[in-house]
């Protein structure tokens, strides 16, 4: 059987532009070997015309095939493509509508805002796209095993692909601070959980330094995840018809999904496909922003947040690994990088809600992070905006539940 397209990748790559090492694009290596900044899947321009190939996506939603009813394999010239069809790991993944903010446009005072609801992905979240890629790198290389550090989205998304491609799925959580949603979903698919005391970052910490041979690293610093999440991007330009808006938001946490969106753009505009790229907004929670610091202070060097605090759990991320690669893309972008405090993403959370559509915590940081943008006059009114969310709001019931008491207590209070 051949493989699902003739792949044009070459290699690995330092993602350090000003460093050249490469590596075989199957070695597995995570980092580096000269400079220790992250990899990057190098992807060779496909040779055919982009009208051609826009004209085959769109073709292929027509299909039964499961390389092409997957919202990432669809756009599989772009992706690394060694592997038999057989061998893909696929949920059906991707494939998520653009939705018209109504309520939501008019209380944040912009006239087009739209949201790509990630979180309407087999397992809930944005993962799953990142997932189907490195699964399936994982059972092409032979591993046996697959783990991750997670707050909770990563854990139940390697799970789910774990399950589906026969791997044995380990998952490594900061004890107490994952919801009991997303803990019961990495349990349903039968992962091994291990609890980690401490934040995210211990938990990483703990598994990149006892670090066993023969588990496969499918946290997003591993560069196949990020080429399967980088086709979030191809599938909204595709929805918007290649206009390009004039701004992309998505939420800041361990910065993969970031600089993965950075990737799509870059390799879009060079072969063709658009011919700018919208600016990139990266919303970071306040308790828990290392690199909106860096930002504001004109700094190149991240300053890790010791105790990450916030109830955007998902992101609650101290020590975000791709943060380099992340800024690139908003430089690249010509964006920028905000933070926006917990009660600003509640407000916006419960906006979401009144507009039928719903997210965990995390994703309101979008919406938020647009408000405040025009509040400050940091936004044009009539610009073009998609908000990034990337989490179900069944993932986290538990703040919905405990805002809804809080405030039925504050009623009571005022009626007495």
């Amino acid at each position: 059987m051949q493989p699902v397209h003739s792949s044009l990748t070459t290699h690995l790559r330092c993602s350090n532009p000003g460093c050249a090492t490469t590596f075989d694009l199957h070695e597995r290596v995570l980092a580096c070997t000269k400079c220790c900044d992250l990899l990057e899947v190098a992807i060779q321009p496909p040779p055919e015309d982009p009208a051609e190939l826009k004209r085959r996506w769109l073709e292929r939603r027509t299909s039964n095939n499961p390389c092409d009813t997957s919202g990432v394999w669809r756009f599989r010239e772009f992706l690394p493509g060694d592997y038999r069809q057989s061998g893909i790991v696929t949920l059906g993944e991707g494939n998520v509508r653009l939705v018209r903010a109504l309520n939501t446009a008019a209380w944040t005072g912009v006239r087009h805002l739209s949201f790509k609801h990630l979180g309407w992905n087999p397992t809930g979240s944005f993962k799953d796209l990142g997932m189907t890629a490195g699964m399936t790198e994982a059972k092409f290389t032979g591993a046996k095993a697959v783990a991750c550090a997670s707050t909770g989205n990563t854990a139940a998304s390697l799970a789910a692909y774990a399950a589906r491609a026969g791997l044995i799925g380990r998952v490594y959580l900061p004890a107490g601070q994952a919801s009991a949603n997303k803990l019961a979903q990495a349990l349903d698919f039968g992962a091994e959980v291990v609890q980690i005391e401490g934040s995210f970052d211990d938990a990483l910490d703990v598994l990149l330094n006892g670090r066993d041979p023969d588990l496969y690293f499918l946290n997003s610093i591993n560069p196949f995840r990020i080429e399967g999440q980088k086709t979030a991007m191809f599938e909204l330009l595709e929805q918007l018809e290649w206009r390009v808006p004039d701004y992309v938001v998505v939420p800041g946490g361990n910065l993969g999904n970031s600089s993965s969106f950075g990737k799509a753009f870059v390799e879009l505009k060079q072969s063709g496909f658009i011919d700018r790229v919208p600016r990139m907004v990266i919303v970071q929670a306040q308790g828990a922003n290392p690199l909106a610091r860096m930002w504001n202070a004109g700094s190149k060097e991240l300053e890790a947040v010791a105790f990450p605090e916030t109830v955007a759990t998902a992101i609650r991320i101290g020590n975000p690994r791709s943060w380099k690669k992340a800024l690139q893309a908003v430089e690249y972008t010509g964006g920028l990088v905000m933070d926006v405090t917990d009660e600003e993403i509640g407000e916006a959370k419960a906006m979401i809600g009144r507009d039928g559509i719903g997210c965990e915590p995390a994703s309101a940081t979008t919406l938020a992070g647009i408000r405040k943008l025009v509040s400050e006059g940091r936004l044009d009114r009539d610009a073009e905006i998609v908000a990034m969310l990337t989490g179900h709001a069944l993932k986290d019931t538990d703040y919905i539940i405990k805002v809804q008491q809080k405030q039925q207590a504050a009623d009571a209070l005022l009626t007495h």
